[in-house]
């Protein structure tokens, strides 16, 4: 059930938040030892469920907005007293201290965490693989990856333990698994959600964001997770840019010539009915020009390199977490890491120093960073003449373990996610279609992308276009 029937059935007394929660944890007992959605699950869950229940009782429709939600919660966001790994050995057995905004907040709406969710190592990767505690399967067809990073945010909702999660989004990690799992994924304006108590991979480009079953429930999220923070000096709020309004219908620009490489032919077709759905509603749709685009990929894989090297550098075996003892200092930070680190993540970092480093630094970061502003000229000049642009939210549906070995391979994965981290753009990805691939329908996601502080728009065109198909009550 989505949230806003559960918040509707609570208040009803129909159904309650003890009942949900029971749900919940009886889900995971049976489906998850073959998903791996889930790192640790909460058991003290039950408590804030019986709390919940009591609450409802006494004060029906005046309680808050997720009162009594059961909640799954990416590992890299920080809950106090539990554990927080990021999915690496070098966190293993890493408590949080504090809690992160996001969770202060959905703890004052009434959410209940249910438990913590697998990702790729530090959220570097875009299929779950990269995980130091084994990888997680896609509900949908158990061979093929749930994408990534926040794949098992993702599966937690895909498989019906939960009815929304949190994941974090730095290239697309919310919105390709959003994708391969056949869910709705937000990553907000760059600033409109605090990053305090996010385990930084990219500070310039990590969103928290929800993965849920529609729209109306992702906004629903978003609004109680959203806002200025004191803890974090980049958040905004609605006077941060021009009012981007709500219209009855939208000028929806297809960047062609983007959308010639790396595709499959099935994405495509997915792609192109969901465009004919668009026209047939009324919508006007326009070719643009994002030549910039193309550059994206390659732009954000120097960038976001550098910002990881940067970023990691306090996992010294020193401060907390794992620390493998050695003869001198050097070796204490050498064994530690050799040891705590999987294979991606020493492949940014020793990637992201070198394009920082001295004789280097202007030819890779310093031009890739200058690439980045262009493309926020080139898409906030488009946006002169559209409302929306439109892309597959990914080149594939979801792919077979192991089928993208090579680093490059999966990096192109984010072709059409990444610009949009690059800009700090929001994004939406709703389900456009599904694939045959044997026996099993595998979904096929569209983004739709908007102007700075654009976030409201999104909701509404997701809304008319995703949440108006599904039936009443989920």
């Amino acid at each position: 059930m989505t949230i806003a029937t559960l918040r509707k059935k609570f208040i009803e007394g129909s159904y309650t938040p003890d009942d949900a929660v029971a749900h919940t944890l009886e889900v995971i007992a049976n489906k998850d030892p073959e998903i791996h959605a889930f790192l640790d699950v909460y058991e003290d869950a039950k408590d804030e469920a019986v709390k919940a229940t009591a609450r409802y009782k006494a004060e029906g429709g005046a309680t808050p907005a997720l009162l009594g939600i059961p909640f799954a919660i990416k590992n890299n966001i920080l809950i106090k007293g539990r554990k927080a790994t990021a999915a690496s050995k070098i966190l293993k057995n890493y408590v949080a201290t504090y809690d992160a905004t996001v969770i202060t907040r959905l703890r004052e709406a009434g959410a209940i965490f249910v438990g913590s969710t697998n990702l790729d190592e530090f959220a570097m990767g875009s299929s779950t693989e990269n995980s130091a505690f084994g990888p997680t399967k896609n509900p949908h067809d158990t061979s093929r990856v749930p994408g990534g990073s926040s794949g098992g945010s993702a599966a937690a909702v895909a498989m019906g333990a939960v009815p929304a999660a949190l994941g974090t989004d730095t290239g697309g990690s919310v919105r390709q698994p959003a994708s391969f799992c056949g869910l709705v994924g937000f990553k907000p304006t760059y600033g409109a959600v605090s990053r305090y108590g996010l385990m930084a991979m990219g500070s310039s480009f990590d969103q928290a964001g929800p993965l849920t079953t529609t729209v109306e429930d992702a906004e629903r999220i978003h609004n109680v997770i959203a806002g200025l923070d004191p803890m974090d000096s980049t958040t905004i709020d609605s006077n941060t840019y021009p009012q981007v309004p709500i219209k009855q219908t939208y000028t929806i620009g297809i960047p062609r010539a983007f959308l010639k490489e790396g595709i499959d032919q099935e994405v495509m077709n997915v792609f192109e009915a969901h465009i004919e759905t668009l026209k047939n509603k009324g919508y006007k749709i326009v070719d643009i020009d994002l030549p910039l685009f193309e550059k994206g990929l390659a732009a954000y894989y120097i960038s976001i390199p550098a910002e990881v090297s940067s970023n990691l550098a306090r996992y010294d075996g020193m401060r907390y977490g794992l620390r493998v003892d050695g003869d001198t200092l050097l070796d204490v930070y050498e064994k530690t890491r050799a040891e705590g680190f999987g294979e991606e993540v020493k492949r940014r970092i020793l990637l992201g120093t070198y394009v920082l480093s001295s004789g280097y630094y202007d030819a890779y970061y310093a031009k890739a960073e200058a690439v980045r502003e262009l493309m926020r000229e080139e898409l906030a000049h488009v946006f002169t003449s559209v409302d929306l642009v439109l892309t597959p939210s990914a080149p594939t549906v979801a792919f077979t373990f192991g089928a993208h070995a090579d680093p490059v391979s999966i990096y192109k994965q984010d072709i059409f996610t990444v610009p949009v981290n690059l800009t700090g753009v929001p994004a939406i990805s709703i389900p456009g279609g599904v694939v045959q691939k044997g026996d099993k329908s595998l979904p096929v996601g569209v983004q739709y992308i908007a102007p700075h502080g654009g976030d409201t728009r999104l909701f509404d065109i997701g809304k008319k276009i995703y949440d108006a198909l599904l039936p009443e009550e989920q």
